[in-house]
Parts: structure tokens; sequence; C-alpha cells
């Protein structure tokens, strides 16, 4: 029977049953701590409101929360979830729902901008509040008891930190993906100059994955346009590595294949010196010094022909 696992559409981490089993191993939450825990229910129960108003008033004197308070629909869920994740923690049930739940706040937090530091420093002012009040209620029946209980209860609260922290992190990645994806596409356009012709200009840095990223752009613009020659201009390149040296040569042998040339301008001199250092093979590539010169080159191979019309006559010329 397949494992339950948490709903897609919430969060990319791989929380299955075993995955939360491993998370309750490595903070040492285990039978015993439930008993323990259940102890100080009540207090931490009866205070929840109490808490979670600690818990935003500390965030709000912090820097970097000012989106969630400006957004109520956000700061209203929050508190929401914020509310039942204080009751859930002496809930004594620890599971995928419970950590289904800490993945929506986490998610909430991400959506809002809010920083782990700021998170850890709210969450570990929080903590400090309702030891504070545990201690209180409890200490003078068995301080050594309670103090366990309170330690036992600092179990789930590490078990959340994990799972929310890995949920502001795994989002912010995912959002640095997405724009880098954005600005990969931007920075390496196909575009049309005229019938059968295209101009890629190509700036910064080229790694591994731009240059199969910039093939990619390039071939499916060969196919879309029915281009017969491809000016690529890397005026705006700064440097090259030999692997990356090597994919475009695989960029220009597959624009070949497809029935395409394509002319390289703009090589730096810096550029240049590297790949003779390297010993790249560019004999069967076209070269051209600048992107005019690769465009008149360009427009030679599709058969066009550039004459400059000489001055008309003014018509004082014409009497």
């Amino acid at each position: 029977m397949a494992e339950p696992q948490l709903a897609p559409q919430t969060h990319r981490l791989p929380l299955t049953v075993q995955d939360v089993e491993r998370r309750k191993r490595i903070v040492g939450l285990g039978p015993d701590d439930l008993a323990r825990i259940a102890s100080i229910k009540s207090t931490v129960t009866e205070g929840a409101d109490q808490f979670g108003t600690v818990f935003f008033d500390y965030l709000r004197s912090l820097d970097g929360t000012a989106s969630l308070f400006k957004n109520t629909a956000a700061l209203d869920e929050a508190r929401r979830l914020k509310r039942e994740h204080i009751l859930a923690m002496v809930g004594g049930d620890y599971g995928v729902s419970y950590v289904k739940q800490r993945v929506l706040l986490g998610a909430l937090y991400s959506k809002v901008g809010l920083d782990v530091l700021v998170f850890l420093g709210a969450f570990h002012h929080l903590m400090k509040v309702i030891g504070s009040e545990v201690m209180r209620r409890h200490a003078a029946a068995d301080p050594m008891n309670v103090f366990e209980s309170f330690m036992s209860f600092k179990k789930v609260a590490f078990f959340d930190i994990g799972i929310i922290v890995d949920v502001l992190i795994d989002e912010r990645e995912r959002t640095i993906s997405l724009q880098q994806e954005a600005i990969r596409e931007i920075s390496t356009p196909a575009l049309q100059l005229r019938d059968r012709l295209l101009v890629m200009p190509i700036i910064g840095l080229i790694d591994t994955q731009r240059a199969k990223q910039l093939t990619d752009s390039m071939l499916h613009a060969i196919r879309a346009n029915r281009a017969k020659v491809v000016v690529m201009d890397i005026t705006g390149v700064a440097a090259v590595d030999s692997k990356v040296a090597n994919h475009l040569l695989q960029t220009i042998a597959a624009a070949r294949l497809m029935g395409a040339t394509a002319i390289v301008t703009g090589l730096s001199a810096e550029v240049a010196q590297s790949l003779v250092a390297l010993g790249v093979d560019l004999s069967r590539v076209n070269t051209v010094g600048d992107l005019q010169g690769g465009l008149e080159a360009a427009e030679r191979l599709l058969g066009y022909k550039v004459v400059q019309l000489e001055q008309a006559a003014s018509p004082i010329d014409a009497v």
C-alpha cells in the first residue's frame, strides 16, 4: 500500500511517513515525551490566544515584517494558523496531518516574505514566554518534572522549526530558480531581423546551464522562423571556458544539421586568446569581427546585396 504523502500543491518537500518519523528521531521525540507534554497541556491551551498575540507583537517589532502586517487577509490567516499550531503542539499527535499544517504555515510566511532569521527570533521569544508561564504555574509542585515536561515540549518546537525552515528555504530557492530562468530567457533572445535571418545577442556570463538553454532557444527559433542564417553576437561575453566553448560548437553543428549557418561575431581579445589557449577547434566556425560585419556576411549568404543610393539631385540642379 502506498505511503500517504502531503498534498503536492502545498510544497515541494518529500514528506512521507518515513520522513516524519526520521524528523522525530532527530529531535528525540518519543512516546515518553507524550505523557510529559500532556501534563502541561492545560496551561498551553488556556494561554493559546495570549501566546499568539505575543508571537505577532514580537514580529511587529522586527525589521522586514511590514508586508505581513500590511496584508490584512494574510495576517488574519497567519493568526488563525498560529493559534491552531500552539494548540496542536500539545495535542499529542505529530504525524503527517500535523506536519501538513506546519507546511501551510511555512508557505504563508514565505508568501509574505518572512525571513528565516526573523521567524526563528520570534519563535524563540514565544518559547521563552510559554516556558515562563509553565514554570510559574507548575514549579511549586515538582520543579524537576515541570522542567522535563517543558523539555519534551521543546522537542516538538524543534520538530516544527525544522519543517517551517525547510519550507521557507525551499520556497526561496524556488523563487530564485524562477527568476534565474526568466533572466536567462530574456538575456538570450533570438530576434528575426529579416526573412530567414536571426540575430542572437548574448550578454553576461555563460555557464553550462545557460549554454544549454541558449542552444534550445536557438534551435527552436530556427525551426519556427525557417531561418537559414543565425548571427550569434558575443560582444557582451567576458569569458568562455572549455565546456562552454565546446557546447557552442555543438550548437553551431546542430544548427548546420537543421540547414542553418551560424556566424559568430564580437569575439573579444580575451575570449579569443582563451579559446586558442584551450585548443578549441574553430576551423569550421564562421567568425566576423563585429555585429555589422556579421550582418553583412549573413545577407550575402542569403543573396541580398546592399547598394548605396546616390544622393538625389536637388530641384535647383534639375532646372
